[in-house]
């Protein structure tokens, strides 16, 4: 099989659901002719002209406002943030409209709405464009959170995304958009709610978000060396969750560390790890659930710094070494 980047992949996603659906459009800063601001749309104007790649002024709750009203009028709008951390000046559209109408007007409304914006650190970018709120748009009913960590994921994802009638929050992480991967060129979707055992394993199950997927692989391959088996888990979908998936993975390994790069405190981690502690996976625990999450500071600028804000393949290593020495009682 062929195999392209995770960029392409979102691209080739929204270009083959646009070939089938005029409804579809994407509107935001910079997506025409400048290509978006990380080039994922580059090309796109040139096929589908400015009425469906749209650019919009410097306005993140206009364009929000747009994208909701334009959703619940028939169309099927993505709308792209440049950083994932523009979405706090749209919360109010995305949190109390877009969120709720469908809800307000007892199902006789929908909002089927992508939001797609590149999250998370690494690229230099400082506290004010590398932040992870997932857990913030996760918190909130009414909208579902997606955060594919492959090329052939976030295809999938994207696609199933856009032709969900619910307002879909889409993360794309700015270090994975190189990364490649087999990628079919036919369309397929992924449903939402479905987890992925990236590696199996028999001594502690991983389950890690976005870029702490392959740092959670990359540890898990270096463990192996010593005769650790690690299970790795991607939720793919934060909202819905397959929780189904990891507790069967937590009563076979009886340990689990969950690990995502946003700030441990606060984090989406602690929703994993409570409701595996409510679940009948909390029986077979033999060792207390690990989190790994990003400190609590800003994203800072310098590289070194950047690097140690959030988790990296060595704390992951160090983590499951704890853990298999750790029991309960």
């Amino acid at each position: 099989m062929r195999e392209i980047t995770y960029l392409e992949a979102v691209r080739e996603a929204m270009t083959q659901v646009m070939q089938e659906d005029n409804d579809v459009f994407i509107l935001g800063e910079d997506i025409g002719v400048y290509g978006g601001a990380f080039g994922v749309t580059r090309g796109m104007i040139e096929e589908f002209g400015p009425e469906r790649i749209r650019n919009t002024p410097i306005s993140e709750s206009g364009i929000a406002g747009a994208a909701i009203g334009s959703a619940l009028t028939g169309m099927r709008p993505i709308l792209e943030l440049q950083f994932s951390d523009f979405i706090t000046i749209a919360m109010d559209q995305i949190v109390n409209q877009a969120a709720k109408l469908r809800y307000m007007y007892g199902g006789k409304a929908q909002v089927p709405m992508v939001l797609r914006t590149p999250s998370g650190s690494g690229t230099g970018a400082a506290a004010q464009h590398s932040q992870s709120l997932e857990a913030w748009v996760a918190h909130v009913p009414g909208l579902k959170v997606v955060q594919p960590a492959t090329a052939y994921d976030v295809k999938g994802l994207l696609k199933a995304a856009i032709e969900d009638n619910n307002p879909v929050i889409f993360y794309e992480h700015k270090l994975l958009y190189k990364t490649k991967g087999e990628v079919p060129e036919e369309p397929y979707s992924i449903p939402l709610g479905k987890a992925d055992v990236k590696r199996e394993g028999t001594d502690v199950t991983i389950v890690a978000t976005a870029i702490m997927v392959h740092k959670a692989l990359e540890a898990a391959g270096k463990l192996a060396e010593e005769g650790i088996e690690v299970e790795v888990i991607d939720p793919r979908t934060l909202v819905p969750l397959d929780l189904e998936t990891i507790i069967s993975s937590v009563k076979k390994t009886s340990r689990l560390i969950v690990v995502h790069e946003a700030v441990k405190r606060g984090g989406y981690g602690g929703e994993i790890a409570s409701s595996i502690a409510e679940s009948e996976a909390f029986d077979y625990l033999d060792a207390p659930i690990k989190r790994l999450g990003g400190k609590e500071v800003p994203i800072p600028y310098n590289p070194e710094l950047e690097k140690a804000a959030v988790p990296q393949t060595e704390d992951i290593i160090k983590a499951v070494k704890e853990t298999l020495n750790k029991k309960i009682g």
